[in-house]
């Protein structure tokens, strides 16, 4: 079963200002009138086209002559080998002032830094790196929410060469040393607490059992959020970020200008299924694919206000805050997305005239559900642009931005990874919106859908691959020498070519729609179905908040085939009965085929989802099948897990 292409989209650009974006002046320089011959040479040519947009974005440092060496090896190839370059003087060139960045607190803090400003934070903490021993290919650590502070933190460590890590406060003591504690750092910069859902939450106590079973920290700075002055005795070599001393405004941040492949961030992976892997990525690849995403596919211009909802765990920060380089001023948030009945978000988009809002799937289907309108509510006329990603977009998601938003937006969905820390299929500003549908392939990624045999395919599903090298892929992972976690993550299933493990399909508009993970694909009779399929159906009824699918081995001990079972979690006060399991099961085969009909429909209190919001469908398969969840530390909500076990309606 696939979606129903709709032949009439649901936005398409002004075709009097469409030729003032990014997206169609670089295709007029390059010669291209249509996106789909750019994006053909761009991945036939990739020389040619990496170097073009290295000029077009302004990008600062020394090219060098030779731009690609071992283009057909993957991994193996390298990018720009005789560049020099750093990811912050990129971000921090844009010398005219104005603000760099917003703050929103959920708490109802809110500050504001201007670029000169940032400037001197950035200068100050760098000097405290520097006297405290931090030097290039060096691991500093953010243990901290999204804050100005850990901008200010991340720039300055990655300016010297060092390398930045971060995850969010929400972690356990266990979540952070699966993370930190494989990299070593020599620094931790943390929170003494954060606000959450009208919560206060204490982290000192955590911070200290996690320095104390850090051997390789030299400092820690704290930075104050939920009081001023937070009592830091405990934690080892620590210090308030007040206390870090002020250097003379005028002083100058050190930029280390490095290889293009240098280290910039260790990021995690999630860790559902084991320790978390710690994925290396580089200086140039992120910063070009990061101008490439913003500029050219999300239209980002100087001046805009570019937000999007996230935390420092999750991927998303990273790509948020590469805004810098564009000349955009960065919205950022730290708190609940649905503080102030659901309206937190919709308020900061109209005080602070939001052009690009980001967000996950998930908000917008909770945003719905809430009956939510905020086109009718607040004054987004400066909205250009509204993301979404986390987990696939249902067509009625694309409903309902375009009904209670804006008639007039783009609505990019987006997917990719924290493997590659940006996008492989996303947004474009010279293309229309069709329902369902993520607009294109982003240029310089090879992207095609293959079979099971390794042959392409177009309008059928399969599995989302890249068959050409492109700069961003990580350099590597930390602690794999040979590279063979490295090569069995992403090249075992095709030779030589990246299979990111997206179920998949490139429809007739050469758009692509995502069903789930390929890893948590249900194949009952042998007949592949994607999650997304069924969720898209079941949480169409207002009774049901949220659902999650697996496939049940059935019968129990042998292999050879699966039931497909649903669970789901019902609105406050609700509960499962006969006639709403008919209703649920009548929508799903009504609108797609009998065999993705669940065997079994359960009722759960929770989900589990992992810190970033993504529901974890294989660890409560495991769960059903009386197998270890091996790092609950990476749920948001691990004790959700507890309903999913041996619950007897799976018994028969």
């Amino acid at each position: 079963m696939t979606y129903t292409i709709d032949s009439k989209p649901l936005w398409q650009p002004n075709p009097n200002t469409v030729s003032d974006t990014p997206m169609a002046i670089f295709m007029q320089a390059m010669g291209h009138g249509r996106y789909d011959d750019l994006w053909q040479w761009s991945v036939d040519q990739p020389e040619a086209f990496w170097t073009k947009l290295w000029d077009f974005c302004g990008v600062v440092g020394e090219k060098g002559n030779e731009i690609l060496v071992d283009r057909n090896k993957m991994p193996g190839a390298r990018w720009f080998p005789e560049s020099r370059l750093n990811y912050a003087e990129n971000l921090l060139k844009n010398r005219e002032d104005g603000e760099a960045l917003v703050f929103w607190g959920e708490d109802k803090v809110k500050r504001r830094l201007s670029r000169s400003e940032l400037q001197a934070e950035v200068a100050r903490f760098q000097q405290f790196l520097i006297a405290a021993g931090v030097s290039e290919g060096d691991r500093v650590a953010g243990f901290l929410p999204n804050l100005p502070e850990t901008l200010v933190a991340m720039l300055a460590t990655v300016a010297l060469g060092a390398i930045w890590s971060s995850a969010s406060p929400d972690f356990g003591v266990q979540g952070v040393l699966d993370r930190f504690g494989q990299i070593e750092p020599k620094v931790l910069v943390c929170v003494d607490g954060y606000w959450y859902n009208g919560k206060q939450v204490d982290c000192l106590e955590k911070n200290a059992e996690i320095v104390g079973k850090m051997p390789t920290l030299l400092k820690t700075v704290v930075v104050p959020y939920l009081n001023q002055h937070p009592e830091i005795g405990n934690i080892a070599n620590a210090l308030h970020w007040c206390e870090i001393v002020e250097v003379d405004r005028q002083k100058e941040v050190l930029f280390k200008r490095v290889a293009f492949d240098h280290p910039l961030f260790i990021m995690f992976s999630s860790g559902t299924t084991g320790v978390p892997k710690c994925i290396v990525h580089c200086h140039g690849g992120v910063l070009l694919q990061h101008l490439k995403e913003h500029q050219l596919h999300s239209d980002v211009r100087p001046g805009d206000r570019l937000f999007y909802f996230t935390t420092c765990g999750w991927m998303m920060w990273n790509w948020l805050v590469s805004g810098l380089a564009c000349g955009a001023t960065l919205l950022l948030y730290d708190g609940s997305p649905f503080a102030d009945q659901g309206k937190v978000l919709f308020d900061y988009a109209e005080t602070e005239k939001m052009t690009h809002f980001g967000t996950s799937a998930k908000f917008i289907d909770a945003a719905a559900k809430l009956g939510l309108q905020p086109g009718q509510t607040h004054d987004l006329s400066a909205l250009r642009a509204m993301f979404s990603t986390g987990s696939p977009l249902s067509p009625e998601g694309f409903d309902w931005v375009y009904r209670e938003i804006k008639q007039d937006i783009l609505l990019a969905s987006i997917s990719g990874g924290t493997d590659i820390v940006s996008c492989f299929v996303l947004g474009n500003p010279v293309l229309p919106v069709y329902r369902g549908e993520i607009q294109c392939r982003g240029l310089g990624m090879a992207v095609d859908v293959y079979d099971d045999n390794g042959q392409p395919v177009r309008s059928e599903k399969g599995e989302l691959v890249c068959s050409k090298p492109f700069p961003v892929m990580p350099v590597g992972f930390w602690n794999d020498p040979d590279g063979a976690k490295y090569h069995a993550a992403y090249f075992e299933r095709f030779d030589n070519i990246w299979c990111h493990g997206d179920f998949s399909e490139i429809t007739a508009h050469d758009g692509i729609i995502i069903y789930g993970r390929s890893d948590a694909t249900l194949n009952p009779g042998g007949v592949r179905i994607g999650t997304a399929e069924i969720y898209r159906q079941v949480e169409q009824l207002p009774e049901i908040l949220e659902a999650l699918v697996i496939a049940q081995d059935w019968p129990p001990g042998k292999n050879d085939d699966v039931r497909v079972v649903l669970f789901v979690r019902l609105a406050d006060g609700l509960t499962l009965d006969e006639d709403l399991i008919a209703r649920i099961k009548k929508q799903i085969r009504d609108n797609t085929t009998p065999r993705h009909v669940p065997a079994k429909v359960v009722q759960v209190q929770d989900i589990p989802r992992t810190k970033s919001g993504k529901i974890v469908e294989l660890a409560v398969r495991n769960i059903v099948h009386v197998r270890p969840v091996k790092n609950v530390e990476a749920l948001a909500n691990p004790e959700a897990l507890e309903y999913f076990r041996e619950r007897p309606e799976l018994a028969d």
